[in-house]
């Protein structure tokens, strides 16, 4: 039996127990995480008695619940101690019947019948650092070979959030500064405090050229944020980083690129010659959630 538990109502030591204990288990569903990314408290869908979980965030619009994945939350979907089919099938019956989606992602070791929407993500699992790089692709390789003038100008630090930050609200492209960098930053800044987050850059005659915020949670390393200055790409800072930490930590961890879907992106991920790890997503355009929200006033749903 699946039943919906609000914030409030959540046995966190069982759902932790869940979701340590589970095939499927991801960093992105562990309780702080979904506290921090989170605008709002989430709930959860439970099976029998913490036997399997469901996450579900959300942000309220519209006077309503409306499920979409916080930002940085890459995965969440079902955790179980085996992964199985039929009861991910109920799960996510379970949740289009009784919530007005906008966006969720399950994780890479779910498995549905229902064929939904597939994005790419990349990851490579702790190995010997020599095997790892051993694989990366010759370009790859030639773009981490700096040249002796930049070697001897160059060097690689761990530096603190208010230096991150000055670099990144600086060299961010491509989103809204006045809303969704300042939410980055948010997320970035309670991570960091936290002692998950860590910062490190790419300097060039003393100057920070490029920076990649790292997020380290148990056995995994994943990258939340790669940030450069255009005026430096030709250095290739981000590969020497990325690198970096890969040879710091492949050893003991899983290294997850957290993406991979924009052609340029996941032609650089490639370059380290990661495994492919697909997962699935439900997505609704605003027509589709509005349609959706008169058939659930029909069946008088709540949406509080």
């Amino acid at each position: 039996m699946i039943r919906r538990l609000k914030y409030h109502e959540i046995d966190f030591v069982k759902y932790a127990q869940c979701l340590e204990n589970s095939e499927q288990r991801k960093y992105s569903a562990a309780k702080h995480f979904l506290d921090t990314t989170s605008t709002m408290p989430w709930e959860i869908l439970v099976y029998k008695d913490y036997e399997a979980v469901m996450p579900v965030p959300f942000v309220r619009k519209y006077g309503m619940k409306i499920v979409h994945n916080p930002k940085l939350c890459q995965q969440l979907g079902v955790f179980s101690a085996k992964d199985n089919v039929d009861l991910n099938e109920a799960f996510l019956e379970y949740l289009e019947k009784n919530y007005m989606i906008r966006a969720y992602s399950f994780n890479d070791v779910n498995q549905l019948r229902t064929k939904i929407r597939i994005k790419k993500n990349f990851l490579l699992y702790p190995e010997a650092y020599e095997k790892v790089y051993l694989r990366y692709s010759p370009k790859r390789k030639r773009k981490l070979r700096l040249d002796e003038v930049v070697l001897k100008e160059s060097e690689i630090k761990t530096i603190s959030y208010e230096k991150a930050k000055a670099f990144i609200e600086s060299n961010t492209i491509g989103i809204n500064k006045d809303h969704d960098l300042f939410e980055f930053m948010r997320i970035f800044e309670n991570f960091y405090k936290l002692s998950y987050l860590k910062f490190t850059a790419f300097y060039y005659k003393h100057k920070i050229v490029n920076v990649i915020a790292t997020y380290s949670d148990g056995n995994m390393v994943a990258l939340l944020g790669n940030f450069n200055d255009k005026d430096y790409v030709k250095l290739s800072g981000a590969s020497v980083l990325i690198d970096h930490v890969i040879k710091e930590n492949i050893e003991t961890h899983i290294f997850d690129f957290e993406g991979g879907d924009l052609p340029n992106i996941e032609e650089f991920f490639r370059g380290f010659r990661p495994e492919l790890r697909p997962y699935g997503i439900i997505e609704n355009s605003k027509k589709n959630l509005f349609k959706k929200l008169g058939y659930l006033m029909l069946r008088g749903k709540p949406f509080l």
